[in-house]
């Protein structure tokens, strides 16, 4: 078993250390003859790094690093450019300076290496410098945006960035006879830094179904390259190799860039959990979207239709340049992904890619929505996660009221909804599947909770009583579809007092 590449972006040292690597060098011949300048949006750590080193190495004609690869029977001559390859991932952008320094690094690296005088002027100026001289150049910047994404919520400084990002870009369009190829990398598009405004010829490949699966790792490549990491994951897990792929598709699989709705693997997640042999929020962790949390609920978005596939939009792609519809935001850093397609209309509808993004992200919600720290949100969900995998719903609903108790009145909205979509993210981040307002024949259900061996089914209802929530569910026969699953169910009606902030009365009827 070859070691995992876990954190190693650069191609070469993969290569020479004889890391495990899954071979996109098809896709990326593919890439570098099909034109000249290209762009490409991916979420944090899904291999964009990785992808622009192999390029890197391939227009340097390093063959040798190929040997076995795919692209080794398509490309005959191998031919040699200089690249100038520029990396904003280091950077600490907390000010201008900080910027300056960063761009005025690289284009000193670049002139030292390929032994050009420094030319007075910009880094802009000094740049450009270096492309006319150098002449048939490739051009591959990594993370374009990473001083833009850094600075979501600082307009002030973002504005500065965006110009001084629009300067140093701007040597992509007048030095364009002077460059044989150029891919950009990053997370979102911004129509006003000059990548995209002045840059005619740039294509954009990001929801292209030609190159949806060029980073991450697809269900093919999954059964095809980790085959001995999934039975010695199952080993032990104490489950089989057929458990193993079925709960990491649940946790990791998910992701569809394109129209095709091909599957993707995140990466970063898979490797960390074949090396800890163990299923763990391994993405969410290494950075957690706080800003992006924050612009959720100032846009007073439910995060019940995020779970729920209710989330609509044209162009997923392009981002608001004041950041005031979040939507696209969220779904270019990851926590959202295509979920459906409609060629007659256009639109794409978005919801969470996997089990991993959706238990971390409402778990990050669920202080605002409930004023508890981390703390007692966690101590609640080890007194109630197994009694609900049990059937001790009388336990679980006594242990709800008691967490939800102490809420800060400001915070509570009285209505069904807000009650409704906390008792939501509770069930979700507990990782039972459940589904709110499910539609039957006759009405909708507000909440249906299934836990392995146990249906649980709710109705809500705000300073009235439990019995009339229980009468809705019977005169409506809810659980009528549910009455061939052979789990136990139970019905429950919950009534919420305004006057006391908190779960009132509740009741429970087994369904026979």
């Amino acid at each position: 078993m070859k070691i995992l590449p876990i954190g190693t972006q650069s191609f070469q040292r993969l290569r020479e250390d004889d890391n495990l690597y899954v071979d996109k060098t098809s896709q990326m011949y593919r890439l570098a003859h099909a034109g000249r300048f290209f762009f490409l949006s991916r979420p944090r750590r899904f291999g964009k790094s990785l992808l622009l080193s192999t390029l890197k190495a391939y227009f340097e004609g390093k063959k040798e690093l190929f040997e076995g690869l795919a692209v080794t029977k398509l490309e005959k001559e191998w031919k040699s450019y200089p690249v100038l390859h520029v990396d904003l991932n280091t950077g600490l952008y907390t000010s201008a300076e900080g910027l300056e320094e960063v761009l005025d690094s690289i284009v000193s690296d670049f002139e030292q290496r390929y032994s050009l005088p420094k030319k007075e002027g910009s880094y802009a100026i000094r740049f450009r410098n270096i492309v006319e001289k150098l002449g048939k150049t490739v051009i591959l910047i990594d993370e374009y945006d990473k001083p833009l994404i850094s600075t979501f919520d600082n307009p002030e400084l973002n504005n500065q960035f965006r110009s001084m990002l629009k300067s140093f870009y701007s040597v992509l369009k007048t030095c364009d006879q002077n460059i044989h190829f150029a891919f950009i990398t990053g997370v979102s598009k911004f129509s006003h830094v000059s990548i995209f405004s002045d840059l005619n010829n740039l294509r954009d490949i990001s929801l292209n179904a030609d190159f949806s699966d060029i980073c991450g790792i697809t269900e093919k490549e999954l059964h095809t390259c980790f085959p001995e990491y999934v039975s010695q994951m199952a080993k032990d897990q104490g489950i089989t190799d057929e458990q193993v792929y079925e709960q990491l598709k649940a946790m990791y699989d998910g992701y569809h860039f394109a129209n095709d709705m091909t599957d993707v693997y995140n990466p970063f997640s898979l490797l960390n959990a074949f090396a800890d042999r163990d299923f763990r929020n391994y993405w969410y962790q290494s950075g957690t979207p706080t800003f992006l949390i924050k612009l959720l609920s100032q846009h007073k978005i439910n995060p019940t239709s995020l779970s729920e596939k209710n989330i609509k939009i044209k162009d997923p792609t392009m981002v608001d340049e004041n950041y005031t519809a979040p939507i696209p935001i969220f779904y270019q850093t990851g926590y959202l992904t295509i979920k459906e397609y409609s060629p007659q209309t256009k639109y794409y509808q978005l919801g969470f890619p996997n089990r991993e993004v959706e238990s971390s992200f409402l778990y990050n919600l669920l202080p605002i929505y409930t004023n508890k720290d981390a703390l007692s949100i966690d101590l609640f969900f080890d007194e109630v996660i197994t009694g609900l995998y049990e059937g001790k719903i009388e336990e679980f609903m006594r242990a709800l009221k008691e967490f939800m108790s102490g809420i800060p009145y400001e915070i509570i909205r009285n209505d069904e909804k807000y009650y409704q979509t906390v008792i939501f993210m509770i069930f979700r981040v507990m990782g039972v599947f459940q589904m709110a307002e499910y539609a039957t024949a006759d009405g909708r259900i507000d909440l249906l909770v299934t836990a392995e061996d146990y249906l649980y089914l709710f109705e809500f209802k705000v300073d009235k009583t439990p019995e009339e929530a229980m009468a809705q569910i019977n005169d409506k026969e809810y659980l009528l579809p549910f009455r061939h699953d052979n789990r136990k169910r139970y019905k429950i009606g919950v009534n919420f007092s305004t006057e006391k902030r908190n779960i009132d009365e509740w009741v429970i009827e087994e369904d026979c």
